[in-house]
C-alpha cells in the first residue's frame, strides 16, 4: 500500500465497516511506519485484475517478536475468491520476516466469517475486548496465531519464538 492507495482504500473501508471506517490519518499514520530500514509495519493491497482497482488490503504492526493484524479487508464481490486467505498468508510471511513468534488480532464477535478464516490459520480465540468496537459497543474476539504451534503442525522445527498481537 502507497499514499497514493488510501483514498480507495478508505472507499472499501467505508463500504465494508460503515460504523467504525479507519480515518485517513490512522492509515497516514500506519504507512509512515512501513517502509525503511526500520519498518515495523506491512500494509498491501489487492487489485483486480485487469481493472487495477482495489479489492482488498491488510496491514500488520511488528515490534519486539509480537505481531499485531491490524487490518484485513475484502471487498464483497471477492468473498470467497481467497482473497482473504491471500491477504492473511502475506501478512504471516511478513511476521515471520520481521521475526514475530506470536501473531493477534482482535475480530468482531459477530464476524462469524472472519474467525473461520483465522481458525483455518491456526488462531485460537484466548479473550475478549468488551465494547472494542465503537460506536456501535461491539465486543471483540482476540485470537492468537503462535509460529511455533505452526511449525510443530507442519513437522518443522524453529528455534525460539515469542507472540504479541
Amino acid at each position: 500500500m502507497r499514499w497514493w492507495d488510501i483514498e480507495p482504500v478508505l472507499a472499501l473501508e467505508r463500504d465494508l465497516f460503515p460504523e467504525d471506517a479507519w480515518s485517513p490519518g490512522m492509515f497516514w499514520s500506519e504507512l509512515a511506519h512501513a517502509r525503511g530500514p526500520r519498518a515495523t509495519r506491512r500494509y498491501v493491497v489487492a487489485e483486480s485484475r485487469g481493472g487495477g482497482k482495489i479489492v482488498g488490503y491488510a496491514g500488520l504492526a511488528a515490534a519486539g517478536g509480537l505481531g499485531d493484524v491490524q487490518t484485513i479487508a475484502a471487498a464483497r464481490d471477492q468473498w470467497g475468491t481467497g482473497l482473504g486467505s491471500r491477504l492473511l498468508t502475506d501478512l504471516l510471511q511478513h511476521a515471520t520476516a520481521f521475526e514475530c513468534e506470536e501473531v493477534l488480532l482482535e475480530v468482531r464477535v459477530d464476524n462469524t466469517r472472519a474467525q473461520k478464516l483465522y481458525e483455518r490459520f491456526g488462531f485460537e480465540p484466548i479473550g475478549f475486548r468488551r465494547g472494542y468496537y465503537q460506536p456501535g459497543n461491539v465486543d471483540a474476539l482476540v485470537m492468537r496465531f503462535r509460529a511455533q504451534d505452526a511449525d510443530e503442525a507442519d513437522g518443522t522445527e524453529t528455534a525460539g519464538t515469542e507472540n504479541h498481537g
